[in-house]
């Protein structure tokens, strides 16, 4: 049997990046469990001051939508980790750890793409890259060539087309995010985009040009909604993790 472990930096990208690939899996005799890497939410000294006396409701909230999606979607739920958003590249070797720890019961991983959508999504491919089992990245969204994307590599590999009702099942799960409707307007639900995890380069960053997640750096003040940590540094972190691994190794 199928045993996929979906690593999710934030409850929805199961939702986002693989869930009708996951439904299909499934249908097949494929069990699954998803591990979510961060609460999605910012942390408290991130937001507006009006917001931060809500944050472990906000995060609350998130964890309630996730548990519904599992359920419609048929996965098990392999834990929720309680560090905030935009800092999975801060806690390397405890985030290194719980994955192998949750992945030793999987036969394969899925993680999203190594595309600039979210530094988040970009350290957990990273993870995913360190694992001793098959891996295979799914498309979020991305902004390689100044071209925003949904669930569809740059160079069209991997992607397959959702029937109508594929499409209207995913859209329901989508919804279930309603704390995450603004932002993720952008989706569509016309296709997914799987492939075998390549060889990426992570002491740079994922493609020339701006990244999506950088795409609101111009933005004078600090915005909560805006992620002002440049690409540049979140390689540094990748390479300064990989170079204690390998004098660890040594």
């Amino acid at each position: 049997m199928r045993r996929i472990l979906v690593l999710a930096p934030h409850p929805d990208d199961e939702v986002v990046g693989c869930a009708v690939a996951l439904r299909r899996a499934i249908a097949e005799g494929a069990e699954a469990r998803v591990l979510f890497l961060t609460t999605g939410v910012p942390a408290p000294d991130v937001l507006w001051p009006w917001q931060r006396r809500h944050h472990a409701e906000m995060v609350e909230r998130r964890r309630r939508e996730a548990v519904a999606a599992a359920s419609r979607l048929g996965v098990a739920i392999a834990g929720f980790e309680d560090r905030p958003t935009r800092t999975l590249k801060d806690d390397l070797p405890a985030a290194v750890a719980r994955v192998r720890e949750a992945a030793s019961w999987a036969s394969e991983v899925w993680v999203p793409a190594y595309e600039g959508a979210h530094q988040d999504h970009d350290v957990a491919n990273w993870i995913a890259a360190r694992l001793d089992r098959p891996a295979l990245e799914f498309a979020e969204y991305g902004f390689a060539g100044g071209v925003v994307r949904s669930n569809a590599f740059a160079d069209g590999s991997g992607a397959f087309p959702l029937s109508e009702e594929e499409a209207a099942w995913k859209r329901g799960l989508l919804a279930l995010y309603a704390s995450e409707r603004g932002n993720l307007r952008h989706i569509k639900v016309e296709q997914e985009a799987l492939r075998p995890l390549p060889r990426h380069d992570y002491a740079r960053p994922p493609h020339a040009g701006t990244l999506f997640y950088a795409r609101f750096q111009w933005v004078p003040f600090r915005h909560p909604r805006v992620d002002f940590t440049r690409p540049e540094e979140v390689c540094r972190a990748l390479a300064a993790a990989s170079a204690v691994e390998r004098g660890s190794a040594g």
